[in-house]
């Protein structure tokens, strides 16, 4: 008899299509909630996303359309580096989020938000709906597929490259948002990216 040890451990079975589409739609939901949390309360967050925020609390657009556009550019690199697979399902990821945080003030309104709250629910929620995407090989594109095909063209680490954009953004936020929604959104990066941390390990938690 072969011993256990030896035995190869069996691959997890692949999402079919149709819990794909509902991890599309779960995922999306708790992004675009999150985002309309911040967004309501003028605080900031980072990558792509924090790039469309500080174009929109300066120009008016709406999010979603600025988070949509800005994103254009990036399936390209996603196509050579992703395939094909994660670039549709990373744009269709894109374009919900841009529809449903546009969305989500006809449905849910909130009198009065706390921005330090706001920050730990709206970062906790985002965090999922990540966590929800990649388990699904997509993402919301933007600095990630940037820092990524970077690091394998030129060798630059994509932590490295993230952190930096990060870092320009959160400069950039104190142009259009005060002190305290700038300490606000900074907890929510660090409640995102724990969120994250905890539940995207290789090794451990496997994505299919």
């Amino acid at each position: 008899m072969t011993p256990a040890a030896n035995i190869p451990p069996a691959l997890p079975p692949t999402h079919s299509l149709y819990e794909d589409i509902l991890a599309l739609l779960i995922g999306t939901l708790f992004v675009s909630l999150g985002i309309a949390m911040f967004n309501q309360t003028g605080l900031i967050t980072g990558g792509t996303a924090g790039l469309a925020f500080l174009i929109h609390y300066t120009t008016q657009i709406p999010f979603g359309t600025v988070f949509f556009v800005i994103n254009l550019p990036f399936y390209f690199l996603s196509l050579r580096r992703m395939g094909w697979r994660f670039t549709i399902k990373t744009f269709c990821a894109v374009a919900l989020v841009s529809v449903f945080s546009s969305l989500h003030p006809q449905f849910v309104h909130f009198s009065a938000l706390t921005p330090f709250y706001v920050a730990l629910m709206g970062g906790f929620l985002m965090g999922t709906g990540f966590i929800v995407l990649f388990r699904h090989q997509a993402s919301l594109g933007g600095v990630n597929i940037l820092s990524l095909y970077l690091q394998d063209k030129y060798g630059i680490r994509a932590g490295k490259l993230q952190m930096a954009v990060d870092v320009v953004i959160v400069l950039a936020s104190l142009l259009v948002v005060n002190l305290t929604a700038l300490l606000a959104s900074i907890l929510g990066a660090v409640a995102l990216n724990l969120v994250i941390m905890l539940n995207h390990r290789p090794g451990r938690y496997m994505t299919v």
